[in-house]
């Protein structure tokens, strides 16, 4: 693969990514996504279109902003480099195609939830609800799946979380797991089919468990400290996304 391609797909995905920011800040907030055109939080100055270049605006302006030179967070750069490099990783695992186009939206989408849930301890169903139903209507022509295993992967991705979340609750009188995570799974299964579930789950757990008691021993938390698991899910379906065929393979022994 050229280099001035994937250089292209890059900016394409930071572009996107600078997007996905402004959903990141205003959907747990119910704010419009569309108006008004980015500004400074603190400020509320409008950005020209040369302070809002993907990363280098920020890099550029010493990540403050050009009117009231508050320190801008450096999130911002974080989620265009991380959404450019998904971007080149898909193009570069499945082309030019509609299944990058398709793989793309749901790898944003991802995004968003990790980094909504990360700071506010929600999965807004405007994301995993419609994504449901796309993954579902994607499945008629995804190359990674079928239609079947596209609906058996919702039924499945919810069925298994709202199990363990009705079980938990059961045995420990709390909630252990929310709505929106069962949601999600549902959403990774109609995108990536019944097989993912598996996947997902154990590499989302391995990773949540490993991050829950580093923070319990760097905070002095107990057991009852609340991480959330939705960024845990969107890794292992990422996971699972790039690599699931291999770890199918290694586990059956085929």
């Amino acid at each position: 693969m050229e280099i001035p391609t994937l250089a292209f797909v890059f900016v394409f995905g930071a572009i996107i990514g600078s997007f996905l920011n402004v959903c990141i800040a205003r959907l747990p907030d119910g704010r419009s996504i569309v108006k008004p055109p980015s500004h400074c939080p603190k400020c509320r100055t409008f950005l020209a279109w040369y302070d809002n270049i993907p990363v280098l605006s920020y890099l550029v302006l010493g990540g403050r902003c050009r009117s009231c030179h508050v320190r801008i967070s450096p999130l911002y750069p974080a989620v265009e480099v991380l959404t450019g490099a998904l971007a080149v990783a898909l193009f570069l695992r499945l082309g030019p195609t509609l299944a990058f186009a398709g793989y793309f939206a749901f790898a944003a989408a991802l995004v968003v939830i990790t980094f909504i849930d990360l700071d506010h301890r929600i999965i807004p169903d405007v994301i995993s609800l419609p994504g449901i139903v796309i993954g579902l209507a994607f499945a008629l022509v995804s190359p990674l799946v079928t239609p079947r295993d596209a609906l058996l992967g919702v039924l499945a991705g919810g069925g298994t979380l709202l199990a363990v979340a009705w079980s938990y609750q059961k045995l420990r009188g709390v909630e252990g797991m929310g709505g929106g995570d069962v949601k999600l799974l549902a959403m990774i299964g109609a995108f990536l089919g019944w097989q993912s579930i598996f996947v997902t789950l154990f590499v989302g757990s391995v990773i949540g468990s490993l991050i829950g008691v580093a923070l319990m021993l760097y905070e002095g938390a107990d057991t009852k400290l609340a991480i959330p698991f939705g960024p845990f899910l969107a890794g292992g379906a990422l996971v699972y996304l790039f690599w699931g065929e291999r770890i199918l393979a290694f586990y059956f022994g085929s």
